[in-house]
């Protein structure tokens, strides 16, 4: 079988070299301007038009990412960069579900602790037990229950917090409060006092944390955004937060990245900010998943993580 390789940023020579390991009777190359030769299977992140453009033989596109945003934004200009009939699959997991996990527990324990408020006692000498809110009360909202976010939902169980998840359709997750569509968001944020952010990034979800959505939250509530930046109206976090309705939030993606030197959020005392880092694919996890996927597509079975293009993942 044939392989082509795109990734503006990655080393190539790490993956090509790992993945001819994993599949030793494939050729390995990575595309270059003008190549059309034959390929079975295209592994990309970014890639240009032209690389995937009347490759009609291809059996399956293998985006190098979780999030196919990109790739579907060029396909909506671009509709005939990839045949129909082709297959896209993202990453579900490959070593991110625990990162994830890690990210989100340090925040949800740090924000129900009350470790901020004692760095600000400490910063004024200030020597003063705080109250503790119930673990009971304390009820964490995932957005989103995809792979990552029952990973997220299912560490924070463990914890003993309370945690409900919203999704677009319906899904049965055990010890998990779920809640589905535009009629339970509302019932989904009431009594929420964390809310994170695992949605893909659709047409239908940019914007989604607004401030109508905030202001339904427990008041004094938390936001913890993992997913995209273009998730969340950044004025109206900034407002929420003015008014009390939200106390703190973290965020790990922005509209626009790097996030501009002289954007508000970066001197904001209640935003903490970390570089769209909770959680990067694991070079080799991605590797053993495309692998096998591969085997299976060779054998006329269809792996996981295929995306749905009228979902939008």
């Amino acid at each position: 079988m044939d392989i082509i390789f795109y990734h503006p940023s990655a080393e190539p020579d790490r993956w090509t070299t790992g993945l001819q390991r994993r599949l030793p009777d494939a050729r390995i190359r990575i595309w270059t301007p003008g190549d059309n030769r034959h390929a079975d299977y295209a592994l990309i992140r970014q890639p240009p038009t032209e690389m995937l453009a009347g490759r009609t033989a291809l059996k399956g596109v293998f985006s190098l990412a979780a999030g196919v945003d990109d790739i579907l934004e060029q396909l909506r200009r671009y509709p005939a960069m990839l045949a129909p009939d082709v297959p896209l699959f993202r990453l579900e997991d490959t070593g991110m579900a625990r990162q994830m996990q890690e990210y989100a527990l340090y925040h949800v324990l740090g924000w129900y602790r009350r470790f901020g408020d004692y760095q600000q006692q400490k910063d004024r000498a200030l020597w003063h037990p705080l109250p503790d809110t119930p673990r009971e009360d304390f009820t964490v909202g995932i957005l989103g229950a995809g792979v990552l976010g029952r990973s997220v939902a299912d560490c924070l169980t463990a914890w003993g917090f309370p945690v409900r998840c919203w999704s677009r359709t319906p899904k049965q997750l055990p010890a998990i409060t779920s809640f589905h569509g535009e009629a339970q968001l509302s019932e989904f944020l009431a009594g929420t006092q964390v809310l994170i952010n695992l949605l893909p990034n659709t047409p239908q979800t940019i914007g989604i944390i607004n401030r109508q959505m905030m202001c339904q939250l427990k008041r004094g509530a938390y936001i913890l955004n993992i997913a995209r930046g273009a998730h969340l109206r950044e004025d109206d976090l900034l407002a929420a937060i003015a008014a009390g309705e939200v106390k703190a939030a973290a965020l790990d993606v922005f509209i626009e990245e790097p996030l501009n030197a002289n954007h508000p959020f970066w001197q904001h005392p209640a935003i903490a900010i970390t570089p769209h880092n909770a959680a990067v694919t694991l070079p080799d996890d991605a590797m053993d998943y495309i692998a096998n996927a591969i085997r299976l597509r060779e054998v006329g079975e269809m792996p996981t993580g295929r995306v749905d293009l009228t979902r939008g993942y």
